[in-house]
């Protein structure tokens, strides 16, 4: 079996789907919020059962995907111990297997990105011997995770690579949690020859080097591990959710605006003509939150203000969102907000009512969903709703 790999184009993530032919149960490693249409998708285009939601760590760079699929389809949710993460159906410890259908991932504790690191080993049994490892953020194509976040130990992941992961067989194929250079996978032989971070280095002189790097910063990372760390949200009681619902949403910017529906921790979700309409009537301001390299790739409204959430390269968190994202707005005008399908956008809006201004998210985004072909634009979203957008 191959795994299906899914890459997120905005956070440089990659997801995988691993499955028994036979009996098409499944399971995904480290899903991407925002990507849970495609992940939804590909599991009914291939016909399989989600078992499994499963993280390699707790997640710095963006929120997994993993309660809204439990959500959607019923899956439980796998998380490392060490990552000391709250209601998740099963605390993976090392040497721990799950298994789907006839298949299964046994658990190898790689701490040192993070102190719940970890990564999977797979033997398919229609390839016995053939070794899969998915190494999250431990091992990256050429390079490795960075050890600047709170539990990182750059110690620890020179020993968990060289000690755990490169003692096994050399042609191993290494899947890994992010790519930045359009590499898919590789091998443990050709990174234990090749990767730039670890040749010809000692422990101490990784160590001295990893202190050394200047790692592009990151933004709200308290909040995404915080978010990422209450694996178990989506399983409250329909009473539990109902109540915070009604907490949430019974607040004066809701209140004063039906076209919108009530949602968690910020104003509300708008359809595009909604956004449109409200701008033209001077109601409120639409900020672009997508990155620089997506409107010029990808196309631009020209009306939209822009306030990145993450920028290239890295697809880094942009360290002045705050005090750009206030002065979008000096008037007090609400604000839309409005990204590729709406992850980020949410984000973002979330983020500016904690500023205590009022935002909304442009449901659909300005792509929208892929149709059958893989293609965006067509189905739903600000371009599917035929307003005004331009290319470079």
């Amino acid at each position: 079996m191959t795994p299906i790999q899914l890459f997120d184009p905005v956070t440089c993530t990659y997801s995988y789907v691993l499955f028994d032919a036979e009996t098409r149960e499944a399971l995904i490693i480290d899903p991407v919020a925002e990507q849970l249409q495609r992940d939804l998708g590909i599991l009914a285009e291939s016909h399989l059962k989600l078992l499994w939601t499963v993280e390699t760590h707790l997640h710095e760079d963006h929120v997994s995907g993993a309660a809204q699929l439990a959500q959607a389809t019923g899956a439980r949710q796998a998380m490392p111990a060490a990552c000391n993460a709250r209601g998740a159906d099963r605390q993976l410890g090392d040497g721990d297997i799950l298994s789907f259908g006839r298949e299964a991932l046994r658990t190898l504790a790689t701490p040192g990105h993070s102190a719940g690191s970890v990564c999977y080993l797979m033997e398919p049994r229609e390839a016995p011997g053939a070794l899969h490892v998915f190494t999250g953020d431990t091992l990256l194509i050429g390079d490795c995770g960075r050890t600047d976040l709170p539990t990182s130990d750059a110690g620890a992941l020179y020993d968990s690579i060289t000690r755990k992961l490169f003692v096994l067989a050399p042609d191993a194929v290494v899947w890994p949690g992010h790519d930045y250079h359009e590499h898919a996978e590789s091998t443990l032989a050709l990174e234990r020859a090749t990767n730039a971070r670890l040749v010809g280095k000692t422990r101490a002189a990784f160590v001295a080097a990893m202190a050394a790097v200047e790692w592009p910063a990151l933004v709200n990372v308290t909040e995404t591990l915080a978010a990422n760390r209450h694996v178990g949200a989506s399983k409250r009681s329909d009473k539990e959710s109902d109540n915070v619902t009604q907490e949430k949403t019974t607040t004066p910017a809701a209140a004063a605006a039906p076209e919108a529906t009530p949602a968690t921790g910020y104003a509300g979700d708008v359809s595009p003509q909604t956004a449109h309409a409200w701008v033209q009537a001077g109601r409120a301001v639409l900020v672009d939150v997508r990155s620089d390299a997506e409107r010029t790739w990808v196309g631009f409204v020209p009306e939209a203000k822009v306030v990145a959430w993450k920028q290239w390269p890295g697809m880094v968190m942009n360290a002045a969102f705050d005090a750009e994202i206030k002065a979008a707005a000096p008037d007090g005008k609400p604000l839309l907000m409005l990204c590729q399908l709406g992850g980020r956008a949410t984000q973002a809006a979330k983020r500016a009512t904690e500023l205590g201004l009022t935002a909304y998210n442009v449901r659909g985004g300005f792509e929208g969903e892929a149709d059958a072909q893989g293609q965006r634009g067509h189905k739903s979203g600000w371009r599917a709703a035929g307003l005004p957008w331009r290319q470079k």
